[in-house]
Parts: C-alpha cells; sequence; structure tokens
C-alpha cells in the first residue's frame, strides 16, 4: 500500500511537475483514429450507442473518468463517449502491461495511454498520474481494476482516489474532478448488433476530500465513487 505522504516527498524533490516523460499523443493517429471510429468502426460494430450526461463531462481543468469496466470494448467506447469530438480533450489512459505489447500496444502508446502492474504499481506510475492532473489533462482509470461481465459494480480500487488525492494537495485549489461512468452492453458480452449504454455522473470534487490522514481521504472519496458508479449503473437499461 503507498503512502500519499510518501510520494508527496518524493515528488518535491523534482524541479518540475513534468519531468518524466509525457503520455504521447500521435497528432495524425489520434485524429485518424477518432474518425475511423466516429464514421466506420462504431457504425459497423454496434447498433445503437446511447451517451447520457455529456454535460457533466468538465471541458477543461484535471478530470478523472472512473468508468466500469464492462470489454475490451470500453476503450474505444469511452473516447467516443467523451474525447475530442465531444469535447475537445484528448485522452490519456492507464492500462494494464498487458495492453501495451505488440501491434496493440504501438498504437495504445500513441493513443494516450501508459501501463501500470496492477498487482504491483510503482510510484512512478502514480507520479505520472499525479502530473497529468498538474498539467490539466483528462486521464481515464478503471477503478474496478479488471472486466467484470454481471454487470455490478464491485469494489474499487484506492488507486484512483490516491492520485486526484496527491495532485490536489501538491497544488491548492487545483480543481480535480472525478466523473463516474456506467458502461453496459447488451447482451453483456459483446458482439456485432449489440446496443450500449453509457451513462455519465455528476462529477465529485477532489477538494471536498482534502481533509485529515491521506488514508481515510482515499478510502472516503473511493467510497463515494463507488456509490456514484452504483447509482448511476442502477439507472443502465437498454433496450433490444
Amino acid at each position: 500500500m503507498i503512502n500519499l505522504d510518501f510520494i508527496q516527498a518524493f515528488l518535491r524533490k523534482v524541479h518540475s511537475p513534468v519531468n518524466l516523460k509525457p503520455s504521447i499523443i500521435s497528432p495524425w493517429l489520434a485524429s485518424l483514429s477518432y474518425f475511423l471510429g466516429r464514421h466506420i468502426v462504431m457504425p459497423f460494430y454496434f447498433r445503437r450507442i446511447n451517451i447520457i450526461g455529456k454535460e457533466n463531462i468538465p471541458r477543461d481543468g484535471p478530470v478523472i473518468l472512473a468508468p466500469t469496466h464492462r470489454s475490451r470494448w470500453d476503450g474505444l467506447i469511452i473516447p467516443y463517449a467523451t474525447g475530442r469530438l465531444v469535447t475537445g480533450r484528448d485522452l490519456r489512459f492507464m492500462v494494464s502491461m498487458d495492453e501495451v505489447r505488440g501491434l496493440q500496444g504501438w498504437f495504445i502508446r500513441r493513443l494516450g495511454g501508459f501501463p501500470v502492474n496492477p498487482k504491483n504499481p510503482t510510484v512512478s506510475c502514480f507520479r505520472h498520474g499525479v502530473e497529468l492532473m498538474l498539467n490539466r489533462e483528462m486521464l481515464v482509470i478503471f477503478p474496478e481494476g479488471k472486466i467484470c461481465r454481471d454487470n455490478q459494480v464491485h469494489s474499487l480500487k484506492t488507486g484512483l482516489a490516491r492520485i486526484g488525492l496527491q495532485a490536489e494537495s501538491y497544488q491548492q485549489n487545483l480543481g480535480v474532478k472525478i466523473v463516474p461512468i456506467s458502461l453496459n452492453y447488451n447482451p453483456v458480452i459483446p458482439r456485432r448488433g449489440c446496443n450500449v449504454m453509457v451513462r455519465i455522473g455528476v462529477p465529485l470534487s477532489v477538494k471536498d476530500y482534502i481533509y485529515g490522514l491521506g488514508k481515510k481521504q482515499a478510502q472516503h472519496l473511493t467510497m463515494d465513487l463507488e456509490a456514484a458508479l452504483k447509482n448511476i449503473d442502477g439507472h443502465s437499461t437498454i433496450n433490444n
């Protein structure tokens, strides 16, 4: 378990909050990917994608998108619902080590992805997440940590909350927002012609959780995020 005070001390040793190599967004590849995704891939594979709550996505400032994790398609659905063609913003993704290997990894690394070992996350990975917040980027983290196909919200990992809290404590009034997002597919295991429901909830303000001990802050924020996900997920009905 990583201590917030330790990360803060580690960060303060660095002269600039952006010393690490930033997540890569290839301009030409991002433009091509968004075009192909919106006009070819999504219409070809899905019958209907319903998106509710777009107005809840902040158009500026540091944002962590916190979606439920239901399928590998989630990595394409989230940019479709919240990315540059909706908000004018590119997304950064914290993804597992397995996803950044081979040809797939080549694309992911150039479309804002950076790897984390979910079983043993390193300080440098957390630090890069904090740096993205300090640079007022939009970061996607799946807080359940794995794909869950039973349409239930499972216990969340605290790493997402720790990144938000660390960034907010490092720079006062930074304004980090965490946006709960519910994803549901019908059928549960997506196949061609299926429907998708995306519900975007009201953001949580990380500054409201800056108090007391770091561990308690992270637990409280994680519990509230889980409750928010369950609330919007319970309304995610999809018609055939």
